[in-house]
């Protein structure tokens, strides 16, 4: 076993050397899918779902494997290959201020306007909604594991140790970018059960309300008219239309 993993490994380093965009793209494919496969059980999935999949495998493949390859390489080639600490801060900095920002934010573009086929005005709720905090989280994180990389690591592993580190990452972004979902869906069903009484009272709009989404969902859910009916104390409203997440 332990040879076949070492006839593995010389395998991968040559294809590294010899073709190390090719390679590095193929491992940052693979580590996403798997990351992905992972996160979907985790989230309580229980039929993989292989369009989500395959596409979250194609993201790591034409985006994550060669950004990170070219990016590495320019930045060696800004800082003349330095290594010593001053350097490394400044590297970190640098990727930190730039690609991380945008790399988080054309994750939550993808998720949601690919892979989930959510409208734009969605989408950008989400973004406005779950970004900041992610990216905060992501600064708290990843400088740390760039210091590790530019100050240890040799140029051609970089890559390679940044798709491992970013295997944990994206079951974090998976999980938080699936959150919002699972939220919508507690909204549909207190709306259905809202739709199926036919009345929906003040204290029903103020529980949606409080559930974090807000006025505008429950405006924009309901198309509410006050009919000036008392029951018990209570307005009660009538609504038309469909609600549609």
């Amino acid at each position: 076993m332990s040879s076949v993993a070492k006839k593995g490994w010389k395998l991968y380093l040559f294809q590294l050397q010899h073709h190390p965009l090719r390679t590095k793209a193929i491992t940052a494919g693979v580590l996403s899918g798997i990351s992905d496969s992972v996160a979907q059980k985790m989230s309580g999935i229980q039929r993989l779902q292989l369009r989500r999949l395959v596409l979250k495998v194609l993201f790591g493949f034409v985006y994550l494997g060669p950004f990170g390859h070219f990016l590495h390489k320019l930045l060696d080639a800004i800082f003349k290959g330095k290594r010593d600490s001053k350097t490394v801060a400044k590297k970190v900095l640098l990727e930190q201020l730039t690609s991380s920002p945008w790399s988080n934010l054309l994750f939550f573009l993808y998720y949601g306007l690919i892979i989930e086929r959510r409208p734009w005005p969605q989408v950008k709720s989400k973004i406005a909604k779950e970004y900041p905090s992610v990216q905060m989280t992501s600064w708290m994180f990843w400088p740390v594991v760039g210091w590790v990389n530019h100050r240890y690591m040799p140029l051609q592993f970089r890559v390679i140790f940044h798709s491992l580190v970013a295997f944990c990452w994206g079951l974090f972004l998976n999980l938080r970018a699936r959150s919002l979902s699972h939220g919508m869906a507690k909204y549909h069903h207190k709306i259905t059960m809202f739709a199926k009484v036919g009345t929906i009272t003040d204290e029903q709009i103020a529980a949606l309300y409080f559930l974090g989404e807000g006025k505008k969902l429950v405006m924009n859910c309901l198309r509410i008219k006050r009919h000036g009916v008392m029951q018990n104390n209570q307005p009660i409203y009538g609504f038309t239309g469909t609600c549609v997440l």
